[in-house]
């Protein structure tokens, strides 16, 4: 297994397609298993710089497209349908090739990480809770039952917290984070994209302005009508939010774009000090490069 990890807007899927084609053409098969939580949804194409298919080569690709916007992703149904992605493709003699840049769902893959169960009972009442009582209170109750989880939660997403509370809330608490050393589940060349901190920002603030130009807004609007404001998850999408508004008559599609550029840039820095902790994983410094330049490297990282 390779696994193509880093910041949004660092080539992740460029260089996965290359890779996968390098292992082609040396006469070894090659799938790629994606590990972007948000191109899990079927529709959200623009938001999520997903690959249409004419650009995938004829790479078999897994994991996209199989939820509706009206469902909730799981980090623990993804594990377990990712990895039954990545057995069933070792099994055939390939190579799976794991890309993307949602840190829990790239660790659910590579490491022995478990994930508690569900339980909406709880959830409800939790949700109602906050609804009625707001985030202080819940957020004094985890730190009572779990003080780690409270010490890094985002009380201001009411999702995370409710999830936290909810685990922390149950007998068989298992903390969904990265281990100081994470055990592999199988063994992985783990490749960590790294894109100079100034040129990133402004690919960043270039790639908001390219998908709200590419029809951003026309594909929520679509997404709207088969139930995406219903969704807990999609809806919170980067770029997916910000398009709501604009459709909501709350912005115009300029401060939608400056919106969704903030909000990427400081998903990058939790993506950058999420993967800064694999400790084995190859920094690949592709500053400047582009998709010749990600073809290049691919071929030196298979000969």
């Amino acid at each position: 297994m390779i696994a193509v990890v880093g910041a949004t807007g660092t080539g992740k899927s460029d260089l996965g397609i290359a890779i996968a084609e390098r292992l082609r053409a040396a006469g070894r098969d090659a799938e790629i298993v994606n590990a972007d939580a948000m191109q899990l949804y079927r529709g959200m194409d623009i938001g999520t710089a997903k690959l249409p298919p004419e650009h995938r080569h004829g790479i078999p690709h897994h994991q996209l497209d199989v939820l509706d916007v009206t469902d909730e992703a799981s980090v623990a149904a993804y594990q377990r349908d990712a990895r039954a992605d990545v057995e069933a493709i070792q099994a055939r003699g390939g190579v799976a090739v794991l890309v993307g840049g949602s840190g829990l769902y790239v660790s659910a893959v590579l490491f022995d990480l478990a994930f508690p169960g569900t339980d909406p009972e709880l959830r409800a009442q939790l949700e109602r809770e906050y609804d009625e009582l707001g985030p202080g209170i819940l957020l004094e109750r985890l730190r009572t039952l779990d003080p780690a989880a409270a010490a890094t939660i985002d009380a201001r997403n009411p999702r995370r917290l409710i999830r936290a509370l909810e685990i922390a809330s149950r007998s068989e608490v298992v903390t969904p984070s990265l281990p100081s050393v994470p055990r592999p589940w199988r063994p992985a060349r783990i490749l960590h994209l790294h894109r100079d901190r100034a040129q990133l920002v402004e690919a960043l603030h270039q790639r908001a302005a390219r998908m709200f130009d590419a029809g951003l807004v026309d594909e929520v609007r679509a997404l709207r009508d088969r139930g995406l404001e219903q969704g807990r998850t999609a809806r919170a999408a980067i770029g997916y939010s910000q398009a709501l508004e604009v459709l909501h008559g709350d912005a115009t599609v300029e401060q939608a774009v400056e919106a969704t550029g903030i909000a990427t840039r400081k998903y990058a820095r939790r993506q950058v000090s999420w993967f800064r902790r694999y400790a084995d994983a190859e920094v690949l410094d592709v500053t400047g490069a582009d998709r010749a330049g990600l073809t290049d490297a691919a071929r030196r990282i298979v000969p």
